[in-house]
């Protein structure tokens, strides 16, 4: 009598199973292999290009705004997951352990709390370098609020 060996498991409810048979990845993301992490389909990790220049963006836009209508303008967006320069440039902060675009309080802890502890002229420089040697491009403000910047040219994000 010749014997088989057993089926293979049946993927678990709700999904099929995430790589590497992970937990199963949430509906409508794709499995990033670059940054390993499960991104809405349609987005992408925000280049190096587009970070650098939203950053500079930001200083140009705070001149224009008279910096006053910059901090009102940020106190707006920040409920979409997004600050003035980001949402000129289609980009959104996402955390994605919870599959979703950042609230007003992360981003409030994002740019306040991170922005502080970038404003030391060391810290900022070792943010920058985590950003550009970092598989999922991730300073230190993003690693304070546990966030991802994603580039959203569809706006499938909302």
């Amino acid at each position: 009598m010749t014997s088989y060996p057993p089926p293979p498991p049946l993927p678990p409810a709700g999904g099929v199973p995430g790589p590497y048979g992970g937990p199963p990845l949430p509906p409508g993301t794709y499995f990033d292999p670059v940054s390993r992490l499960a991104l809405p389909v349609g987005t992408e990790l925000a280049g190096h290009g587009r970070r650098i220049g939203a950053y500079f963006l930001s200083a140009l836009l705070a001149i224009v705004t008279l910096g006053i209508g910059y901090v009102i303008w940020g106190l707006v967006v920040w409920g979409k997951g997004t600050s003035p320069a980001f949402q000129v440039l289609g980009v959104r902060v996402y955390r994605p352990q919870e599959a979703r675009v950042a609230t007003w309080g992360q981003m409030f802890l994002r740019n306040v709390v991170g922005g502080i502890a970038q404003a030391i002229w060391i810290v900022n420089i070792v943010s920058f370098i985590l950003f550009l040697t970092d598989d999922q491009r991730r300073t230190i403000a993003d690693r304070i609020a546990t966030t991802v910047v994603l580039h959203d040219p569809h706006k499938v994000l909302g």
